[in-house]
């Protein structure tokens, strides 16, 4: 058998390999969300029932009032943290993929690389120029990738620290929404108590 057909064969089954891994990440990311969905719905119907008897002892307006701003900050907690944790698993995946992704582009520049010095051992002579050409074309696209991907990976990390900022800040502003609301609602409750 000749070379030819078992390099066809082998990139044939590093294709196959490659793409069964994709989908590996994707359904195990799939499945990641799935479980926290379920995790949040089974606290979600928890905390409903012990709000429900909770909301079912508060007796004066104050209790009320004090019932009502204290929903309000744990729920941000908690959508901030479902958030993180959403995040946490896409760019997971996305990280996966990425490397996936590389591994598979390193592979087909040695393989390119590989059959340009091929070529160049079996190229007539007189054409050592072009071979050294697409050499060097191969080198210089290699490395254009190779910044792209470094710039790429750079501005993925930006995007999740200006992620990560927002979200603390979202955290804050909703912990000093509840304070205010919690300040404001002391006053009213002392008043309805005299």
């Amino acid at each position: 058998m000749s070379a030819i057909p078992q390099q066809v064969f082998a990139r044939q089954k590093a294709g196959i390999n490659t793409l069964i891994a994709t989908q590996s990440a994707l359904f195990a990311g799939f499945e990641k969300l799935v479980d926290l969905n379920l995790k949040v719905i089974k606290a979600t119907i928890d905390e409903v029932a012990l709000r429900s008897q909770q909301a079912a002892d508060v007796k004066d307006p104050q209790e009320a009032l004090a019932f009502s701003t204290g929903l309000v900050q744990p729920s941000a907690e908690k959508a901030l943290a479902y958030g993180k944790h959403v995040y946490d698993i896409v760019a997971g995946v996305q990280g996966e993929l990425v490397k996936l992704g590389e591994e598979h582009i390193a592979e087909n520049q040695a393989q390119l690389s590989e059959a340009i010095d091929q070529l160049a051992k079996n190229a007539p002579t007189g054409t050592e120029g072009a071979v050294a050409l697409i050499k060097s074309s191969l080198a210089t696209a290699t490395s254009a990738y190779d910044s792209m991907s470094k710039a790429a990976k750079q501005a993925a990390e930006v995007a999740e620290s200006n992620l990560n900022a927002a979200a603390n800040a979202t955290f804050k502003a909703a912990s000093d929404a509840a304070d205010v609301a919690n300040k404001v609602a002391t006053p009213r409750s002392r008043r309805a108590a005299a």
